[in-house]
């Protein structure tokens, strides 16, 4: 993609974040610790000589005939860090677009609301037999040069003994210790799937340790056609992964077959995902991705309304 295209190409996605998510995924985030800032925290007992007297809290102070100071909790930045795949299985796409463009917008959607509160925003990528670290900056030009990089990332190679996402995954958590948001971008496809649904997942337990300190999103990207087999007859399947080749003949009985273990593949995903108690949003080629993000967070704002609404009788 020619430096042109790509720049249009980030433009559009940004003009379609702001006008149609702007508003709607980001809110304000205060720090843990009092400090130089704007919210107004918990009020304490006044001391002389140490507390400024401009704060003062005459509301507390009058009701109780002690002076009181209100504390101000400091603004802080949030370090947003994504885990983008890029391996050769997001080299795919048989409808609208490929699965790799799906993981650039879902990174820029997330990097181009968080740049607008002043947040830094960083990046691991896995590509070839590397897990490719961007580190988090603040702004906007940091942002393009880091979706540039995505963007003109070639398409992946049969590599021996590449990473995996679980090994991604424990990157993430053992190089970036302060807290913040995470978002993991992949198709969640393993070399060896595990029919079984409630069988744990290869990159169960790294996610579920991520998430015990830090906010995670894990954003499932999948193509219609590898969920079912259209009725061509015979076929030639590659697995990008490995490079294999082999023709099948789509029988009625194999399509079957393969619909079947498909859904079984994603749902085993889906329960993972809820064990570890993460939010889980699914893009697809064939689907407007902005009106799924949108629908998604308006269900997590409902869900978030419901569970703290007091219980009636």
């Amino acid at each position: 993609m020619s430096p042109t295209t790509a720049e249009q190409a980030l433009r559009r996605l940004e003009l379609t974040v702001t006008r149609r998510l702007d508003g709607l995924l980001h809110g304000a985030h205060q720090g843990l610790l009092p400090g130089t800032g704007s919210e107004a925290g918990d009020s304490r007992v006044y001391v002389p000589g140490e507390d400024d007297v401009r704060r003062m809290d005459w509301n507390v102070t009058a009701r109780t005939t002690i002076p009181h100071v209100r504390d101000l909790i400091a603004d802080r930045e949030l370090e947003t860090w994504a885990l983008a795949d890029l391996s050769p299985s997001m080299d795919f796409g048989t409808a609208d677009t490929d699965k790799r463009d799906l993981v650039v917008a879902a990174v820029g959607a997330i990097g181009f609301l968080s740049s607008r509160m002043g947040d830094r925003f960083g990046a691991l990528v896995i590509h070839d037999e590397f897990v490719h670290r961007m580190p988090a900056r603040t702004g906007r030009p940091a942002l393009y040069g880091l979706l540039n990089s995505l963007m003109d990332a070639p398409r992946g190679s049969v590599v021996p003994d590449p990473p995996d996402l679980a090994e991604g995954i424990e990157i993430l958590s053992a190089t970036r210790r302060r807290r913040g948001m995470r978002l993991i971008v992949s198709d969640f496809l393993e070399a060896h799937p595990d029919l079984d649904p409630d069988a744990e997942r290869p990159w169960e337990r790294p996610i579920r340790r991520l998430a015990a300190r830090h906010q995670v999103l894990a954003v499932e990207v999948i193509d219609p056609r590898e969920l079912e087999l259209p009725d061509v007859g015979r076929v030639a399947f590659a697995d990008p992964e490995t490079g294999n080749v082999r023709e099948v003949h789509l029988t009625p009985k194999i399509r079957r077959a393969y619909a079947e273990a498909a859904a079984l593949q994603r749902e085993g995903t889906r329960l993972a995902l809820r064990r570890a108690g993460i939010a889980h949003l699914v893009l697809r080629t064939d689907r407007d991705w902005v009106f799924d993000v949108a629908q998604f967070v308006l269900r997590q704002r409902r869900t978030r309304h419901l569970a703290h609404r007091r219980p009636t009788a």
